[in-house]
């Protein structure tokens, strides 16, 4: 009789252990998939971007976006003056569209998208968002062939300043 119970005690036991170290394993297993999808999907991020309906630089700009993981929702407005004032772009630092982050970062002209990506994963202390005054030749959505205009990133502070994030010397850079 002691040695049925022992038998039994021992084989519930083992049943146990094993129970947990399967849950162990697939759990690992779990947090390790779901590591490495973390570790190679990219960040996703959301930006509505504020455009002309007639605008086809801006169509373009939006493609670029879109092909380098942005979830993009283009909203065609007649007044974008408004939208301007409204996240407080200065004349000088204007173009064609206005794009703003889920996170309220905005994000003016044709900046590369990879850029963008770059300053959402770390934003400067005291900045606002980028911008590529004007339309610069080359840049993403206003691509001529190969001709190209270098150009700067200008990052916009909360306190009105302004800095050089980047400089795209080379149309290669855009990428």
């Amino acid at each position: 009789m002691k040695q049925n119970f022992f038998l039994r005690s021992l084989a519930i036991s083992a049943l146990l252990i094993l129970t947990a170290c399967a849950k162990a394993d697939h759990d690992l297993g779990k947090n390790s998939a779901d590591a490495a999808s973390t570790a190679i999907a990219p960040i996703a991020s959301t930006l509505v971007t504020y455009k002309s309906a007639t605008c086809g630089c801006c169509k373009l700009w939006v493609e670029h976006a879109a092909a380098n993981a942005f979830e993009v929702d283009a909203q065609n407005v007649s007044d974008l003056n408004a939208v301007k004032d409204k996240y407080q772009i200065a004349a000088e630092f204007q173009s064609c569209h206005t794009s703003v982050s889920s996170s309220g970062y905005v994000f003016e002209g044709h900046i590369p998208a990879k850029l963008i990506r770059q300053f959402l994963q770390n934003p400067p202390a005291g900045s606002r968002g980028l911008a590529v005054p004007a339309m610069p030749l080359g840049s993403p959505g206003m691509e001529v062939g190969d001709r190209f205009t270098p150009y700067q990133v200008l990052q916009l502070n909360k306190d009105g300043s302004t800095a050089v994030y980047a400089n795209i010397d080379h149309f290669e850079q855009k990428h």
